[in-house]
């Protein structure tokens, strides 16, 4: 049945056009054919050689609608720094406790948070966080003395993006049920974030193509003249 329902979303799609952004969003609501509450996701390829440590693309913005979905957020701290983090809605504040818990399977949160001084504590389990994308980073403000704040920024979906070995960027940016106008302003936030972390040893075209997708629908490549006024690869 999803077989069917994807090949009947495909048909609206013309896989060689560019969509402007706003016909865009039209289409991805419009062909995400699965019951559940699809994913958006963006992926932008870059001109950048990421294994050039100049040329690195990496980020953190708060999405102005959300994610669109409950974020949970737990915070390496102690003492006062454990209350703030509390009383700012963190879903579980520990130290050792907390990196016992990690090490014994636990990892249903989305987000990690530390403060500096508990980075000692946080790197005996860096090898379970690192490759979920779930290690605090002081470049994207989860390694923090200002917890609270942070747990706020993170509830409310702040997005963290940075630049994959081949030269993509890619991102949820919120799910199916948001509608196309909170998608698409979201989508124009994060536009703006990437382009201006455009890296200055960056040569020739930075934005080379833009494709649009939800979790089970097609691929819809964006019109990046609209979105940067460069001319596109492809």
């Amino acid at each position: 049945m999803a077989g069917k329902k994807f090949k009947a979303a495909s048909k609206k799609v013309d896989g060689q056009k560019k969509y402007s952004i706003k016909e865009a969003f039209k289409l991805v609501v419009d062909t995400a054919p699965a019951k559940f509450d699809e994913t958006v996701d963006v992926a932008f390829r870059l001109g950048v050689d990421p294994k050039q440590g100049d040329q690195q693309v990496r980020g953190a913005i708060a999405l102005p609608h959300g994610l669109g979905k409950a974020v949970r957020v737990v915070v390496f701290a102690k003492g006062p720094k454990e209350n703030e983090a509390k009383a700012a809605g963190a879903d579980y504040v520990g130290a050792d406790d907390l990196v016992q818990k990690i090490q014994d399977g636990w990892l249903e949160f989305d987000k990690a948070i530390a403060t500096p001084d508990m980075m000692g504590t946080v790197s005996k389990v860096a090898k379970v966080l690192g490759p979920r994308g779930l290690m605090p980073n002081p470049k994207v403000g989860t390694v923090t003395m200002n917890v609270g704040e942070a747990v706020s920024a993170e509830k409310k979906g702040k997005l963290d993006f940075r630049v994959d070995k081949a030269g993509i960027v890619h991102a949820g940016i919120g799910k199916k049920s948001m509608g196309d106008s909170k998608l698409h302003d979201n989508f124009m936030s994060l536009l703006g974030a990437i382009m201006k972390a455009k890296p200055s040893a960056a040569k020739g075209i930075y934005l080379r193509s833009i494709t649009l997708s939800s979790t089970m629908g097609p691929g819809i490549k964006i019109d990046t003249n609209e979105a940067t006024g460069e001319e596109s690869e492809d």
